[in-house]
């Protein structure tokens, strides 16, 4: 791999996987739904919590795992041979959520998502993938799109509920997909360096929150998941035990099951990036 490369160049998607980093990867929920697709590889990982990051190892054990994503930038990933085509990860929803105290984008754990879009900037990926509770709607939604629109990235979102893939609970969650609009897609003559886009009435309109909402069709007419999908469908869910019974980090598996994707949503969006990118 050169490490001189920015991800941002043409490549067929019927030869070369586009390549993932994954940031607050958790453990590993986006990225074992992008590459079940067969057409995306994790060539990184971003996470600070310690037990996260030892499933991560067990089950990517040569991907590279960051620690601090308030510390990795685009000259750290290139310096070590990384190129990245795709930008994934859910920031922290502590401050968005209805349950929590309201503080929105300016909360200290919600307020990472300014580290998310400083990587954007600096890497300029082809696709960026963000996913957070439905309460981002009215906590910062406009924020985040203004964020990708004054970046020169438009978006497309929609909120997927577990339920939409065949899980017996809601957990009701909105995805971002953006991408480089016509002026974005030009790159500096510097390899790693992208181009300021200055927000305009332009990107203002890309900004909008009240536009429609993710085009991509997810079901049949019916509501029918699709083929991809249908073999990861499941019936039931075990019981979550109150009782610790022995079994060693009860409450850090809890957790990162509460914090972690439903696996099957990511893999959907990817099916429908890569079809996009055939299309193209």
């Amino acid at each position: 791999m050169n490490a001189s490369s920015t991800g941002n160049e043409r490549r067929s998607p019927k030869t070369e996987k586009l390549k993932v980093l994954d940031l607050f990867s958790g453990i590993g929920g986006f990225s074992l739904g992008l590459e079940r697709t067969g057409g995306f590889e994790t060539v990184a990982f971003c996470e600070i919590e310690e037990f996260p990051r030892r499933v991560l190892k067990k089950h990517w054990p040569e991907v590279p795992c960051y620690h601090d994503v308030r510390e990795l930038t685009a000259d750290t990933l290139r310096r070590d041979g990384i190129a990245v085509d795709v930008i994934c990860g859910g920031f922290p929803c502590q401050d968005i959520s209805l349950a929590g105290d309201g503080a929105g984008l300016e909360g200290e754990r919600s307020g990472l998502w300014f580290e998310y879009s400083r990587l954007i900037s600096e890497i300029r990926p082809r696709f960026v993938i963000v996913e957070n509770v439905a309460a981002l709607l009215s906590r910062g939604h406009g924020r985040v799109l203004g964020d990708l629109a004054a970046l020169g990235y438009d978006a497309e979102w929609h909120c997927i509920p577990a339920s939409a893939v065949g899980a017996p609970h809601r957990r009701d969650r909105i995805w971002i997909v953006a991408y480089p609009d016509s002026e974005g897609e030009r790159q500096s003559a510097v390899p790693g360096q992208a181009i300021g886009v200055r927000p305009s009435d332009r990107g203002q309109a890309l900004a909008d929150a009240n536009r429609p909402r993710l085009e991509i069709k997810f079901y049949g007419e019916a509501g029918e998941l699709p083929a991809a999908l249908r073999a990861y469908s499941w019936s039931s869910e075990p019981g979550v035990g109150r009782m610790a019974y022995g079994v060693p980090a009860r409450v850090d598996r809890i957790g990162s099951l509460g914090n972690a994707v439903v696996p099957q949503i990511p893999e959907m969006i990817g099916h429908a990036i890569l079809r996009a990118e055939r299309a193209a």
